[in-house]
């Protein structure tokens, strides 16, 4: 168990004491002090390893077993001893240029805090970390952490928004550089690149809801002080949001202005092909009909038929030439 246990502390008055090793002495002492509460950190805890924790706290089996198998929706489910939130943060690879998406789900009821992590991303240390330098904050309770948790995972899509934005810029300018001739497996870039705005819209826009949920009343284990927090948080999930669609939109114009693009070009192609085969084709014909032997054939019987001949195909296939190059086929 101890494996997955990132940290575990009581927090007094915003000021840190250890835990003991026993979760429900550490528990009653947060809840006889009245003014304290305690923190388990997890990471992609197994059934068994979360079942002490289950029992220890009196959680529910519905919110644990979405705790287990993860791959979850933002959410917030409120249960009779605590209250369940969902929240997806993501991860952007600067090296890959891809989005990835983990989880965090967090326990809160009487005076305890349980926060379960999956995946590699949003290591909640740093948020720890600021809130025990603020203790004035963490004063406020399960409620503080809930509140710094989601603001931390909120602004980083902002982060991200942005460097989504500059690879978008990236292969915008690719998309429409003049005189660019290879395009192989551009389409599929724009294609994956829509996936990973997928990615991040399906953390974002089902967060929306929970968050709308704590800035108004009737949450328990969320106090009213915290209402104009949240609504902080809201309004930069918003703006989260607005990103991610403007990223969406901007993909899909330039998916269709590639395509556009694709189709002018193999237009292009097709009518430069056939002006060539035009040309090829008259004096194919008539030197196919020079070419039947027919004895009663004027021109093959004279000195000047075979000049003749190449002439006029030279003159024919000539004055094809100017006019599919007026026309700018060729």
């Amino acid at each position: 168990m101890r494996a997955v246990i990132v940290d575990c502390a009581i927090y007094r008055k915003g000021r840190r004491t250890e835990a003991s090793g026993d979760f429900s002495d550490s528990l009653s002492e947060a809840r006889t002090s009245g003014d304290a509460f305690l923190w388990i950190g997890l990471h992609e805890p197994t059934a068994d390893e979360f079942d002490r924790v289950t029992h220890e706290f009196g959680l529910h089996p519905l919110a644990v077993e979405d705790a287990l198998k993860a791959h979850q929706r933002p959410k917030l489910e409120v249960y009779d001893d605590s209250l369940f939130v969902v929240l997806k943060p993501v991860v952007y690879d600067d090296v890959a240029d891809t989005v990835t998406a983990g989880e965090v789900m967090v326990f809160i009821g009487d005076s305890f805090v349980v926060t379960v992590r999956h995946g590699a991303g949003a290591p909640l240390a740093a948020v720890r970390h600021r809130l025990e330098h603020d203790p004035d904050v963490l004063a406020h309770g399960p409620t503080a952490v809930l509140y710094a948790v989601s603001d931390a995972i909120v602004d980083h899509y902002l982060e991200v928004a942005d460097e989504l934005h500059l690879d978008l810029e990236a292969l915008e300018a690719e998309v429409f550089a003049p005189g660019r001739a290879d395009t192989r497996g551009l389409a599929a870039r724009i294609y994956a690149f829509k996936r990973e705005v997928l990615e991040f819209r399906r953390a974002t826009v089902p967060l929306t809801l929970p968050i709308e949920r704590l800035t108004g009343t009737g949450v328990p284990f969320v106090s009213v002080e915290a209402q104009p927090f949240f609504r902080d948080v809201g309004d930069h999930l918003t703006r989260a949001n607005e990103a991610v669609e403007s990223l969406d939109r901007l993909v899909s114009d330039i998916l269709s202005a590639h395509l556009a693009q694709t189709g002018v070009r193999q237009n292009d192609d097709m009518r430069k092909i056939s002006a060539w085969a035009a040309m090829a084709a008259v004096p194919t014909m008539i030197a196919g009909v020079y070419g039947m032997n027919f004895d009663h054939m004027p021109e093959l019987h004279t000195a000047w038929g075979y000049p003749a001949a190449v002439a006029l195909m030279a003159a024919l296939v000539f004055g094809l030439y100017r006019l599919f190059k007026r026309r700018d086929w060729l």
